[in-house]
């Protein structure tokens, strides 16, 4: 039933730009959806469409306790920009507790499991309270960040949350993000100047050098170029 939906509503924004796509979507789905960001680039540009634009979606964060003083700043600039609120969601503090007390606080470089354990605690488990009695989340996922992220649409069924997921970029490239970002003035993390093009966790995130993946900086010491956290299942 919901793939079909999927499927219309791919049908549905062909002939659509972005911000008539959100609009139309804000419509559709009236107090039962949600936009998650995380400060990057493409998550910017997706705020400002919603912002600027007056379009009845409800913005949230994931806040890990491990983000750059990079990411809390555009977080701050983005609030004073928009007057608009954002939606904080933060880790269970008895998981927290749990964890680091029994493995350290960089348990995550000693194994894929360990890794995968605290982007579970920090990020996974936040989402799904965040998505909790929504049906449809936006995220800002662009088909050239990864070959684990190729062939997707721009809507897709999340299988495991039964959710339709919306991705206005999907066929953005990083020169269009950029380029968005510069002309309409939105505020944005200094790192993707310092080389930094997919930002987490800080612990988990490096820069890159010209040529390499797009994911490359996330969990470098992990080879895959398919790597993800968990918030993404394709």
């Amino acid at each position: 039933m919901l793939q079909k939906k999927v499927n219309e509503l791919n049908e549905l924004v062909k002939s659509l730009d972005s911000i008539e796509a959100l609009n139309f979507i804000a419509d559709k789905f009236k107090g039962k959806i949600v936009f998650t960001t995380s400060f990057g680039y493409e998550d910017q540009v997706i705020t400002d469409m919603i912002f600027e634009n007056n379009i009845n979606i409800d913005v949230v964060t994931l806040d890990t306790g491990r983000l750059f003083k990079e990411t809390y700043k555009v977080y701050s600039q983005t609030l004073d920009n928009y007057k608009k609120p954002i939606k904080t969601y933060f880790p269970q503090n008895e998981a927290v507790e749990k964890m680091v007390s029994a493995k350290g606080p960089y348990s995550f470089y000693n194994s894929i499991d360990n890794r995968k354990e605290c982007c579970t605690i920090r990020k996974v488990e936040l989402l799904n309270r965040a998505l909790d009695g929504v049906e449809l989340w936006i995220t800002g996922i662009r088909a050239e960040q990864s070959q684990n992220r190729e062939g997707m649409t721009f809507f897709e069924l999340d299988e495991s949350r039964q959710i339709i997921k919306y991705n206005p970029l999907l066929h953005f490239s990083f020169e269009e993000v950029k380029k968005y970002v510069k002309e309409n003035h939105v505020p944005y993390n200094v790192l993707h100047d310092k080389g930094y093009v997919s930002i987490g966790c800080e612990p988990c995130t490096r820069a890159i050098n010209p040529g390499d993946d797009f994911r490359a900086g996330r969990w470098w010491w992990e080879s895959n170029s398919k790597k993800e956290c968990g918030l993404h299942t394709h």
